[in-house]
Order: structure tokens, then sequence, then C-alpha cells
């Protein structure tokens, strides 16, 4: 039974680590997890696509890229969004597809 107790005791500790100590004291969660991967240099800006036929189309719509940082949130987005050649017109958008950044150790 003392055992028991024990372990519960151990797994509190753990626990109240994990909730309170890893959240509120800076600089602990990237130590132990590692920092995000940086952000691409081009954050925000729209470049047109290239890559085979869906980067340009015979009708004159032309595919655009480009990685968004919502600050807010912490989150990478690629955008794309299908535009006129001629009149610049926004012809359709693409729904928001989430980047997934990876844990460097430092």
């Amino acid at each position: 039974m003392f055992y028991l107790f024990l372990v519960l005791v151990g797994i509190a500790g753990i626990g109240i680590y994990v909730l309170f100590i890893f959240n509120l004291v800076p600089g602990v969660q990237q130590e132990r997890m590692g920092v995000l991967e940086p952000l691409p240099e081009d954050v925000g800006k729209w470049k047109p696509d290239e890559s085979g036929a869906a980067g340009s189309s015979p009708d004159g719509i032309v595919r655009e890229t480009r990685h968004y940082f919502y600050e807010a949130s912490g989150k990478l987005v690629l955008q794309v969004r299908y535009k006129n050649r001629e009149s610049g017109e926004i012809v359709r958008v693409e729904p928001d597809e989430p980047v997934k950044r990876r844990r460097i150790r430092v």
C-alpha cells in the first residue's frame, strides 16, 4: 500500500512540473523540446508558382503562392491564389494549408 502511495506522489510531482513549471518558466520549453526552425525569407510575399503546368495556363490564369505567419497563434500556412494575367483580378483562392515546422535542438 505504501508503494502505491509513493507512485501516486511521483506521478503528481511530474504532473505539477509539466503543467506549471514547463509553461511558466521562460526558456524551459525551448530547452527541453528545442526551438522551431526559422521562417522562410519571403514570408508574406506573393510569388508566381512556376512548377510545371500548375504555374500558368493557356487561358491567362497565373498561380501564385505565399507563406503567411499568423503571429497571434504562431501558425505558418501556405496560401494559393489564381490571378488573371491581363487584369490582375483574383479568379479563385484555395484554402490555407498549414505548414508543419520542425523542432531543432540547440
